[in-house]
């Protein structure tokens, strides 16, 4: 028998949710049975599935030991066990923590890492994170068995910056409802070629081709395709390039860099929507083999309540890396507009 009382990583979801994730190898079906069979109980009665969880409740779960270990694969990441050093050299660059309280993480992705695993033998900023977690004891092995920190926005594998985690359920929650309803405000520095001279703000339909992994912006609405807006503004430029401040208000696949790029206004290094010939430039002279997009800004909106209500009106910000620095430096700053 397995006994499981509810901390605050597992109160405030449904209970079927809550066994999914603790039998996580099982099918929902074997799930819904114990739980009719009353094998599962939740405070000592017969349920359902569909009750909510609350604080201190207590789920039994009258299955063997083998029965629990044959559907229950324990989270064990890549880097634990690790020594420092192996650690370190698994990494692309170092992972910086920009701010960090009970229930929300927010670092800087450097370009290269994927934020989320493509395929199981990846390793992602996620297994990073949790690495990060269980080494400052700020989560154990045995909560991961129920849940798991998350992020709550992606950026490309090669695009850097801010990248916000929920630490326990409520953190999860409430980032992902932000980024959702788009009252998180987030905003980029990009490189593009030509001359931008005025801010402008544009919109228009993204159609994804899952095969390619690929996006067409189109001017006119289309099946399956997302509206999208983006606005952007000139900080900085000369006759062949210029440095934009971006704020992303749809938030798409490649959106900044498709939609840039339809205006005419690739980002530089940009393997799939840039410029081939002024990207060969770039590997030549910085060997830059990716798109110098940053996501250095996040804004939090006034007034938030509960558990996060410390980040009202919060601003967050990511430095861009030093190549980045180093390439507007030769191609615009030394140039002048």
């Amino acid at each position: 028998m397995k006994t499981i009382i509810a901390g605050k990583n597992e109160a405030g979801q449904r209970l079927d949710k809550l066994l999914f994730k603790l039998l996580n190898k099982a099918p929902k079906s074997f799930v819904y049975k114990m739980l009719r069979k009353k094998n599962i109980t939740l405070n000592g009665k017969k349920a359902e599935g569909s009750e909510m969880v609350q604080p201190e409740d207590e789920i039994k779960l009258f299955l063997s030991d083998e029965t629990v270990e044959k559907f229950s694969e324990s989270y064990v990441s890549p880097l634990v066990g690790q020594r420092p050093e192996q650690k370190e050299n698994m990494k692309p660059a170092a992972i910086q923590v920009v701010y960090e309280d009970s229930n929300v993480l927010v670092v800087n992705k450097p370009a290269g890492l994927l934020s989320q695993k493509a395929k199981e033998t990846d390793i992602s900023l996620v297994e990073y994170l949790i690495s990060y977690l269980l080494d400052t004891n700020s989560i154990t092995l045995k909560e991961l068995e129920t849940f798991k920190p998350g992020i709550c926005n992606r950026l490309d594998r090669n695009t850097s910056g801010l990248v916000a985690a929920g630490k326990t359920l409520a953190g999860l929650k409430t980032l992902s409802e932000l980024f959702r309803e788009r009252t998180l405000s987030k905003y980029y520095l990009c490189l593009v070629k030509g001359a931008v001279k005025e801010k402008k703000k544009i919109t228009g339909y993204l159609l994804k081709d899952e095969r390619t992994n690929q996006v067409t912006i189109l001017s006119k609405q289309k099946e399956n395709a997302d509206y999208i807006e983006t606005e952007y503004i000139p900080l900085k430029g000369n006759d062949d390039y210029t440095l934009l401040r971006v704020k992303l208000i749809t938030g798409k696949t490649h959106q900044i860099r498709a939609h840039l790029s339809s205006m005419g206004y690739p980002i530089i290094g940009d393997s799939k929507y840039g410029d081939r010939a002024v990207n060969d430039k770039f590997k030549k002279q910085f060997k830059l083999s990716h798109q110098l997009l940053h996501s250095y800004e996040m804004i939090f909106p006034e007034g938030l309540e509960g558990e996060l209500a410390n980040l009202s009106g919060m601003k967050l910000t990511a430095e861009p890396p030093g190549y980045f620095e180093d390439i507007l430096k030769a191609c615009i700053e030394r140039k002048g507009r």
